[in-house]
């Protein structure tokens, strides 16, 4: 994307051409590739470029498998005690509106593969239900990814999602982050990739994290050595605070958006030194270190978004926006002659690094103001609960 281009050398190779990415490694002498999305990981890019002995930030495929299939994850939960929410897996459309029948509402159904963060569905009655389960088996809504679904039980409380660095001995978490996956205010409409994160999360207390590290993080990295997956890279967990304590939504196998927009700004430690350690498998021999600021951001997205949207209009003002005090990382943007253009859903994320979530909020609305392009949208609620709930300790 545009922002990218800014501070490094793009190069047009496909995600999927495993060949051209290894031979462009090999001309250019890379000493470490660092995988960003979730499909290649799934597909073994990691593995291929670890076999012609290049080195890799990011899991190899039995590893990445804990995101690729949402039955595998679930089984790896169940066996091993890590708390989630009760649920079952589906191959057939019929069997699975049996199971519904029988089930509380509203429930959630879920795609097992990967669906672009779109494949979640909360249905609130057997009508609903019938109809995503027609859409998913019959009309193939998710493709490829919907051939198995996960029915699960629907369990309320804060979401909040915990990265962790691990090198499948070694695990250092960082500090958490909360999500706002809806697209609209008061988190009404569908699920989107996320619109606003900010980090930390007033609601996690010192016991909450570790309850999160030392029942969720942890165990599941050991569980998937256990059966010979050696995790390495970061495993992002999103759980839900529930008045039984935290239980996993799902993982995803890399470095979560927008969250990590959040996260990486606080962050004090050499991020090079922790990926290279990482994929070393010397992560055990460096420290994390966090700044105590809070950070947070505002996802500019394309109007119509996540349903249909029109890409391929002009943005103004982000230089204004970062002279105001923000950062803002580019996500579906295109430059050509001098120019940017939107060229996804979610746009742009507006970050702002603050003393306090009153101080980064003002500065991020700020920002947001000043970019400009047609059909501009996005939430004006972000980090807005933390104004009557922040009391952070800093003693962890």
């Amino acid at each position: 994307n545009a922002g990218m281009a800014q501070i490094a050398e793009a190069t047009n190779i496909k995600i999927d051409d495993f060949v051209a990415i290894k031979d462009f490694c090999k001309k250019n002498a890379i000493d470490l590739v660092v995988i960003g999305p979730e499909a290649p990981l799934v597909a073994g890019l990691s593995d291929f470029l670890q076999e012609e002995g290049i080195s890799v930030f990011g899991p190899r495929k039995n590893s990445a498998m804990i995101e690729g299939s949402k039955t595998f994850a679930k089984e790896i939960m169940v066996k091993n005690s890590i708390p989630t929410a009760v649920s079952e897996s589906f191959t057939d459309k019929e069997k699975a509106v049996e199971y519904v029948k029988d089930r509380a509402f509203p429930q959630v159904i879920k795609a097992d593969g990967l669906a672009a963060g779109k494949g979640v569905i909360i249905v609130e009655n057997l009508e609903g239900a019938r109809q995503i389960l027609e859409e998913i088996f019959v009309q193939n809504k998710f493709g490829s990814a919907g051939n198995r679904v996960v029915v699960e039980e629907f369990i309320e409380g804060q979401e909040v999602s915990l990265l962790a660095f691990t090198d499948g001995v070694s695990v250092t978490p960082m500090v958490e982050a909360q999500d706002y996956k809806p697209i609209y205010d008061d988190d009404k409409g569908p699920n989107t990739g996320g619109m606003g994160c900010y980090s930390p999360v007033p609601a996690v207390s010192s016991e909450i994290y570790h309850s999160i590290v030392n029942d969720v993080i942890e165990p599941t990295v050991f569980a998937l050595a256990s059966q010979g997956c050696i995790y390495q890279g970061v495993l992002y967990a999103g759980v839900i605070l529930t008045e039984k304590g935290p239980k996993v939504l799902e993982f995803n196998a890399r470095f979560g958006d927008p969250e990590t927009q959040v996260i990486l700004p606080r962050m004090k430690s050499d991020l090079l030194e922790i990926l290279q350690a990482t994929a070393n498998r010397e992560l055990g021999k460096v420290n994390l270190d966090f700044s105590d600021e809070v950070c947070l951001s505002v996802v500019i997205a394309s109007g119509g978004y996540p349903q249909k949207y029109k890409t391929d209009y002009e943005i103004e003002g982000i230089k204004e926006a970062e002279q105001a005090g923000a950062v803002v990382f580019h996500a579906g943007t295109i430059e050509r002659s001098g120019k940017i253009y939107t060229n996804g859903g979610r746009v742009l994320n507006v970050t702002v690094l603050a003393k306090d979530f009153k101080e980064a909020r003002d500065i991020a609305y700020k920002a947001c103001s000043s970019i400009n392009f047609k059909d501009k949208y996005h939430r004006n609620d972000i980090g807005l609960r933390t104004l009557e709930q922040y009391s952070y300790s800093k003693s962890r």
